[in-house]
C-alpha cells in the first residue's frame, strides 16, 4: 500500500516540512517507506510537467494520504488548495484515505483549517481518518533545529499513524 505525505505549504524550510518528516520517519519505523510531497518552488498556477509527473508517479499510485497543515488565515494554505484543483480529481483523490494534521502557533492547532479541508476531500470523495490531530502553540514543542522534541506530541502522533495504518 503506497502512503504519501504531502507537507501542505509552498514556505521554504517550515516547521510544516519538520512535522511531515517526523511522520515519515514514525511509518519508516513501522516498515512503510512514505513518499514525500513538498510544495516549494512547484509551479501549481497551472498543469506544468512537474505537477503532472507528480500526479502520475506520485499521487494516482497512493492509496493513504497523510497532509500535515499549517494555518493560514484560519484555514489551510491557498498552495495546497491550488494543488489540488489543478490535478484530476477522479484520478488522484477519488477512493481515497486521508489523515489530517493541523499545526499553529496559537491555540486552536489549525482546527478550522482541519475542517476546511475535510469538507473539500470528502467532496472529492475522500475518506478522512476521524482522528484529526490540531497541534498548538508548534514553536515550543520543538527545539531550536525544527526537532519535535514533546514528549506528548510524539505520543499522540504515533498512536494516530497506528490508527492509520489499520484504517
Amino acid at each position: 500500500m503506497r502512503y504519501v505525505i504531502i507537507a501542505g505549504t509552498n514556505r521554504p524550510e517550515s516547521r510544516t516540512r519538520k512535522i511531515a518528516d517526523f511522520y515519515r520517519n514514525t511509518l519508516i519505523i513501522k516498515g512503510i517507506e512514505p513518499e514525500m510531497v513538498f510544495l516549494e518552488g512547484m509551479d501549481l498556477n497551472q498543469r506544468s510537467p512537474e505537477l503532472e509527473a507528480l500526479e502520475a508517479d506520485v499521487l494516482i499510485p497512493a492509496k493513504k494520504l497523510i497532509f500535515i497543515l499549517p494555518e493560514y488565515n484560519g484555514s489551510y494554505p491557498g498552495a495546497l488548495k491550488t494543488m489540488i484543483d489543478m490535478l484530476d480529481y477522479k484520478k488522484v483523490w477519488q477512493g481515497k484515505k486521508a489523515l489530517l494534521t493541523g499545526i499553529a502557533t496559537g491555540r486552536a492547532g489549525n482546527l478550522r483549517g482541519l475542517d476546511h479541508l475535510t469538507a473539500s476531500l470528502q467532496y472529492l470523495q475522500v475518506v478522512v481518518h476521524p482522528n484529526k490531530i490540531p497541534i498548538s502553540q508548534i514553536h515550543t514543542l520543538m527545539d531550536d533545529q525544527g526537532i519535535l522534541v514533546d514528549e506528548g506530541t510524539k505520543k499522540t502522533i504515533v498512536r494516530q499513524v497506528d490508527e492509520f495504518i489499520s484504517f
